[in-house]
């Protein structure tokens, strides 16, 4: 894909762009001053890529139908073995689908994206094949992950694992699913707004938002460096500290991991609650649309913590109530610069850049009209800002944002977790076909609101199932310390061994 020299009216057309006037002699005199810079351009596309190498044998798979699928969580499925022993052998994992696997299709919801195969494993995807685990396939996603609920992705709805016609959550809807069906052990999932831990509070896994760069991104679509995470979702706490102590740690690519500190998970489950001071706060039980039964729910779990040997006491975090809208601009901005524009990567920072998907990628330009509503949306929004107002509102979010995370470091020098709902509502039925976009676009985000927050504060949280209202699932959430996913696990540990949540 050589560069080739602009023609006279390519240069004008550029020029137009970047507010230029050119005469004549003007565009000839750049055309040969550009001359040694395409041929700079041309030494590099001539070398080979310094792509890390794909280990383990694999076969792209098939995309299962029917009776095979019916919950449609599952886009490919394949069978890739890792090596012959390691924490992980014998446990199948699934992956969410805007994760690369070498070989296999990867879509990540969009048709936009179908027919992209990636040529490398992401560097959870090696980790977990070196450990020993099994991948079995990948699962569906949300349209290019921009969607809180499971009604987004190009094939069509995910359903619930409790109830068919019902949101799965979003945007890792395909990994709750099939977790919470049984039908993998273990699965992996993205979080930029909440999508590990709304999906597990709508299906009723745990789903663990490390904090941020713990776990390498590498190999995964970006939507925006400062929130993407990935994790764990599993049915039982001890799985999903196995698999996080597999898959954390520094891997040389990520630029988000800086100062990681790790921890032996999986054997830091016992010792329980007691003496243990748990923060409940009140903020994150007054979202505009708090569902009675959820709140109820999950204030008998924190008095189960409390029967446990905990300290519970309510707190407030008024800042927390603004945290969806310190997000929206890193959020919506940082995505249509760096996933959109950006071709997936962006620029500016010494990721591994994965060209073959950016180079595919670039289709969405002629395609757009196929793009789920929330991409249009928030494409189209991020686009007007930037032109109508730089960048500047990004830019103030993230130095507000440092209030907020404040806000919570406070609250957490006092306290070892803070507790709330991880959805202020249960899973709800789909948007009805020919629902009006307003209708479809609430269906997506209406859920975020105390998830969003701690994914721009970094600190890590994770779904908890607490009971079940009406047939669905309800979870509370538990935050701490950064890189303090141990205390997280041990408070989920002694409050899953308590009972069976299905119960509560």
């Amino acid at each position: 894909m050589a560069v080739s020299i602009p023609t006279p009216s390519q240069l004008r057309e550029v020029a137009s762009e970047v507010g230029l006037d050119l005469t004549d002699a003007d565009v000839a005199s750049f055309i040969g001053l550009m001359r040694p810079s395409v041929e700079a351009y041309n030494v590099v596309d001539g070398m080979s890529d310094n792509l890390p190498a794909v280990r383990y044998p694999r076969t792209p798979g098939y995309r299962p139908m029917g009776e095979e699928n019916t919950h449609n969580a599952w886009y490919v499925k394949t069978t890739v073995e890792g090596a012959s022993s390691g924490k992980l052998k014998g446990k199948t994992v699934v992956l969410k689908d805007n994760i690369m696997l070498a070989g296999v299709p990867m879509m990540n919801g969009s048709a936009t994206l179908e027919g992209y195969m990636p040529d490398i494993d992401a560097t959870v995807v090696q980790r977990i094949l070196d450990a020993g685990g099994t991948i079995v396939g990948k699962a569906h996603c949300e349209a290019f992950c921009l969607s809180g609920s499971s009604h987004t992705n190009a094939t069509g709805p995910v359903h619930n694992p409790h109830r068919m016609g019902y949101s799965a959550g979003g945007s890792s809807s395909g990994s709750a699913v099939l977790v919470a069906r049984g039908e993998a052990d273990m699965a992996m999932g993205g979080d930029q707004g909440g999508s590990i831990r709304m999906p597990s509070s709508f299906c009723g896994t745990y789903g663990m938002k490390p904090t941020h760069g713990l776990v390498p991104y590498t190999g995964i679509m970006p939507i925006e460096i400062y929130v993407d995470h990935t994790g764990p979702i599993t049915r039982t706490v001890a799985d999903n500290a196995l698999l996080l102590e597999v898959l954390a740690g520094p891997d040389g690519y990520d630029p988000r991991q800086y100062n990681v500190k790790t921890h032996p998970y999986a054997s830091m489950l016992e010792g329980g609650v007691k003496g243990m001071r748990i923060g409940i706060v009140a903020e994150g039980f007054q979202q505009p649309n708090a569902e009675p039964d959820v709140n109820a729910k999950v204030s008998a779990a924190a008095a189960r913590l409390t029967s446990l040997g905990a300290e519970v006491t309510e707190i407030s975090i008024p800042l927390h109530l603004a945290g969806v809208a310190m997000w929206m601009p890193i959020g919506v901005e940082g995505l249509t610069q760096t996933m959109m524009w950006g071709d997936g990567y962006g620029v500016s920072r010494p990721d591994l850049y994965v060209t073959s998907l950016m180079d595919f990628h670039r289709g969405w330009r002629m395609r757009a009209n196929e793009m789920s509503e929330t991409t249009k949306l928030f494409t189209m929004l991020g686009t007007y800002i930037h032109k109508h107002h730089g960048t500047r509102y990004y830019g103030k979010a993230m130095n507000i944002t440092r209030r907020l995370t404040a806000a919570y470091d406070a609250a957490l020098t006092t306290h070892d977790l803070l507790l709330m709902p991880t959805t202020p509502i249960k899973a709800a039925p789909f948007p009805p076909a020919g629902a009006p976009r307003e209708l479809y676009v609430d269906h997506a985000l209406n859920m975020i609101g105390n998830t969003a927050p701690f994914d721009i504060s970094h600190h890590p949280a994770m779904a908890v199932p607490c009971g079940m209202s009406d047939g669905l699932p309800v979870s509370m959430m538990l935050i701490a310390r950064h890189y303090d996913e141990p205390t997280i696990y041990r408070a989920a540990y002694a409050f899953e061994q308590s009972g069976d949540w299905m119960k509560m």
